[in-house]
């Protein structure tokens, strides 16, 4: 569990993108139904009345879901960042998210109007605490040191493919945490024969490698996305995993410069370190 500002979040979560309609339900119903208590979803998904629909008909109490949600680049102006979210919290039948997210940095944002609405909507309860997504270093420090945002987390891509030193090294300074979301690096992170050899060696695979790498992190969670109940399991099962110091050195020693979500509006990323 990480605990800041006052956000009570699972370290790993079920990443909802593209689960929709009558299947998606089903997967995240399934998800809750064997242990899960922490759900991504976004605006960017149309996919939040799913969301929604699964933690009701889960019969799993709301209050003991951790439910983040995104706000689209486009409706970071006050009076539009708040009629969003009223339609995030209208569509996932809930009075409150636990965590309230800008989903991407634009170049053209009012930075600390678009935080200040959100602190407003913090205050109110809309959202138990907010934070960006997709923030390097440089816009976590003008929300944090110019703005005085209390931020609670910084969602982004982070998998052993993919060194994110500056971005963490920021955050842990601040008490903020780190959500890496794309965690398997859309299965290409559990490729290597080194994660297959340190699976074999403790009888896992090397999904749950990569993300009980991840998870043994101060301040860092994941968020894996999958449809299939036995893929749940096994990913929650990752935690039982013990990797030793052997483990992370080759983890360690594998190449960190491999990134797989880099649309064109993405921000200037933090080169790797090392």
């Amino acid at each position: 569990m990480i605990t800041t500002q006052g956000m009570h979040m699972p370290k790993l979560g079920l990443g909802t993108g593209q689960l929709r309609g009558a299947a998606g339900q089903q997967a995240i119903e399934q998800a809750l139904g064997i242990g899960y208590r922490h759900l991504d979803t976004a605006e960017m998904y149309t996919n939040e009345a799913t969301v929604g629909a699964a933690i009701k008909a889960s019969g799993v109490p709301r209050a003991d879901i951790h439910v983040t949600t995104k706000v689209l680049a486009e409706n970071l102006a006050p009076v539009a960042l708040r009629a969003a979210i009223e339609r995030s919290l209208e569509a996932l039948a809930t009075d409150y998210v636990d965590l309230y997210l800008i989903h991407w940095p634009r170049p053209s944002m009012d930075l600390p109007r678009a935080l200040e609405a959100m602190m407003r909507l913090r205050d109110e309860g809309r959202a138990r605490a907010i934070g960006v997504s997709n923030f390097p270093v440089a816009l976590m420090r003008q929300a944090v040191e110019d703005v005085r945002a209390p931020l609670a987390c910084n969602q982004v891509e982070y998998h052993l493919q993919l060194d994110q030193s500056a971005v963490l090294g920021y955050a842990r300074s601040k008490g903020i945490s780190v959500t890496a979301y794309a965690p398997l690096a859309r299965g290409q992170a559990i490729a290597y024969p080194e994660i297959a050899a340190i699976a074999k060696k403790h009888r896992a695979t090397p999904a749950q490698v990569a993300l009980k790498w991840l998870l043994d992190q101060d301040l860092v969670a994941a968020i894996p996305r999958t449809a299939r109940p036995e893929t749940q399991r096994a990913n929650l099962d990752a935690a039982r995993l013990q990797l030793d110091d052997e483990d992370r050195r080759k983890i360690a020693g594998l190449p960190k410069t491999r990134r797989v979500v880099d649309p064109d509006y993405a921000p200037m990323w933090d080169p790797p370190v090392g």
